[in-house]
C-alpha cells in the first residue's frame, strides 16, 4: 500500500498531456487523489460517486471515479462511453448553461456537487436519479455517457436505456430524434405525482401494451412502416382519462402531459412549446 507520498505536487503541470497522463498513473497506482477530501455517496454502472471537499478552497464537488472493464468497449482502456462524456461536457463548457452540471476535473471525473436528485422525491428510476436538484431549486442535468450533439433530422442508433422511460418509436426499433426526450420528460412528470414509475414493462411488447393501456391505440396513420410490431399486434382500445392515473393533476397540466406522451412524435410537444403551455407559467406563479 502507498502511504502519503512526498512527490505528489501541489499543483498540477500546466500540460494538458502531463496532466492526463499524471491522473491517469495515479488512478492505476490505487492512490487516491490527495487533492480533495472525499466520501462515497453511490456506486453506479460506471464506477463510484464520492463527495470531495477541496480543502483549499472549500469547494463541494462530486468525484466519479472510472470503472475499466476488462473486455471491448473501451479506447485506450477507458470505456467509450466515459471518452464520449468528457468530450462533450467539454463542448457544453462554453455555453456555461445553468441546467447542466458542470465538468470541473479529469481523468477521474470532478464535478461540481448537487444537493441532492429526483430520486429524493421519487421511488426509483434512472432517468430521475439523473436529474439533480441544488438547494436552491435550480435543475442540472448529468450522466452524458449515452448523450449525442444531433439536429431533429439525425438519425441514432438503438439507445440503452431503461425500457420504462423509452419512446414509443424507441420501443418500436424505428428511426427517431429529439421528441424522444420529452416522451421521457412526460414518464418523469407523471413520476412526480403517482410516487413511482408511470410504465413498468418488462419487454418492449409489453411496455408498448401498458402505454396503449393509458393513452389508447394509435390510429394507423400514426403507425410507420419501418418498425418491429405492426399495430395489429395489439389489440384496439380507447385512452382513459389522465386523471385516473394521476388524480392531483389539474386540467391544464392534465393537457400539458398527454402532449408530452403524443405517439407520433412529429405530433409531440417540443420543449419550447411545452414552456409556453400555461400549467407551467401557473406554478412559477404559485412558486413566487
Amino acid at each position: 500500500m502507498v502511504g502519503q507520498s512526498s512527490w505528489l505536487p501541489l499543483a498540477w503541470p500546466e500540460s494538458t498531456a502531463t496532466r492526463w497522463h499524471l491522473h491517469l498513473w495515479l488512478l492505476q497506482s490505487g492512490i487516491v487523489l490527495q487533492k480533495y477530501e472525499m466520501a462515497e455517496i453511490g456506486v453506479g454502472a460506471y464506477g463510484t460517486v464520492y463527495k470531495a471537499r477541496d480543502p483549499h478552497s472549500g469547494h463541494f464537488v462530486a468525484l466519479r471515479s472510472v470503472r475499466v472493464p476488462s473486455g471491448g468497449g473501451a479506447v485506450g482502456g477507458l470505456p467509450i462511453s466515459f471518452v464520449r462524456e468528457v468530450a462533450l461536457l467539454q463542448r457544453l463548457e462554453a455555453f456555461e448553461h445553468p441546467n447542466v452540471v458542470r465538468l470541473m476535473d479529469v481523468l477521474t471525473l470532478v464535478f461540481e456537487h448537487v444537493d441532492q436528485d429526483l430520486r429524493t422525491h421519487l421511488d426509483k428510476g434512472p432517468p430521475p436519479e439523473n436529474i439533480l436538484v441544488t438547494n436552491g431549486g435550480t435543475v442540472k442535468l448529468a450522466a452524458f455517457g449515452l448523450a449525442r450533439i444531433h439536429s431533429y433530422q439525425m438519425a441514432l442508433t438503438p439507445m440503452v436505456v431503461t425500457v420504462w422511460y423509452r419512446a414509443p418509436e424507441v420501443l418500436l426499433q424505428s428511426t427517431y430524434a429529439t421528441p424522444v426526450d420529452m416522451w421521457s420528460v412526460g414518464c418523469i412528470f407523471t413520476e412526480m405525482f403517482h410516487r413511482k414509475p408511470l410504465f413498468c414493462g418488462n419487454s418492449e411488447a409489453d411496455q408498448l401494451g401498458k402505454i396503449f393501456d393509458l393513452i389508447g391505440l394509435p390510429p394507423e396513420d400514426d403507425w410507420t412502416r419501418e418498425v418491429s410490431l405492426p399495430q395489429g399486434a395489439f389489440s384496439p382500445r380507447g385512452p382513459r382519462p389522465v386523471q385516473s392515473v394521476v388524480p392531483e393533476l389539474e386540467e391544464s397540466g392534465a393537457q400539458l402531459l398527454l402532449e408530452m406522451l403524443t405517439f407520433n412524435p412529429h405530433k409531440r410537444i417540443s420543449a419550447f412549446q411545452a414552456l409556453q403551455q400555461s400549467y407551467l407559467h401557473k406554478a412559477e406563479g404559485d412558486a413566487e
